[in-house]
């Protein structure tokens, strides 16, 4: 079969956890790495990561604000289908009662797939995907990873730890270090993602709150 030409040579693909689909539907980078953002709730960022675990691989999904770099979302199981990035992307949603968003991600066959895309539209979310092979196109995301894995897991040796003791290390490091109490640099102040987010949100009711007490003033004047 070689030699009448009848092999057809696999078409090779970088080293990544997801893989493109070809057959989907493609979407525009609308991010253009640019991360910045100036209120919560407009632009996310997702991706997966893969743990080793001593029963096998334990797979992360998580959705960041780029507001503040609040994890706002995550969902974690013993496989990478697509089921694993909607839970992620439900689960975000849920937590901020959120809709409306940039979601952006890689373009893995989970993001491109038809129920993936159908998810996003219930939540009148837009999609945005980073070009194939450019994983700094979404570096924000790939830096989140990269720093729970120098905090935590690399002291750890994941290997030794069964599944679920590793979704309660990875629950606490993300939801009561790393959004509550973990320096943020990127944030005025270096205030941690909930802590610049809930002040930001207080000054902002307290400068409306103001504008009414003018308002009100005005009326009776």
């Amino acid at each position: 079969m070689k030699k009448h030409g009848l092999l057809k040579k696999a078409k090779r693909h970088p080293n990544s956890l997801t893989r493109e689909d070809a057959a989907a539907q493609k979407s525009e980078n609308l991010i253009q790495r640019d991360f910045r953002s100036s209120a919560p709730n407009q632009k996310w960022l997702s991706d997966i990561t893969e743990v080793p675990c001593s029963d096998g691989k334990l797979y992360l999904s998580a959705v960041l604000d780029c507001f503040n770099g609040e994890i706002v979302g995550f969902a974690m199981d013993d496989n990478m289908r697509k089921e694993l990035c909607i839970q992620a992307f439900e689960n975000a949603c849920k937590a901020r009662n959120a809709r409306g968003m940039i979601f952006h991600s890689d373009r893995g066959s989970q993001f491109t797939s038809h129920a993936f895309r159908e998810c996003l539209a219930k939540r009148d979310a837009i999609q945005s995907m980073s070009g194939t092979g450019r994983c700094y196109d979404n570096a924000r995301m790939e830096s989140f990873f990269a720093t729970l894995k120098k905090e935590k897991l690399y002291k750890l040796n994941t290997e030794r730890y069964l599944m679920v003791e590793m979704k309660s290390i990875i629950f606490r490091y993300i939801m009561v270090y790393y959004n509550r109490q973990r320096i943020y640099t990127s944030n005025p102040g270096g205030w941690p993602p909930v802590i610049y987010r809930e002040r930001m949100l207080s000054k902002a009711a307290q400068a409306m709150g103001f504008l009414h007490e003018c308002v009100f003033e005005l009326d009776f004047s």
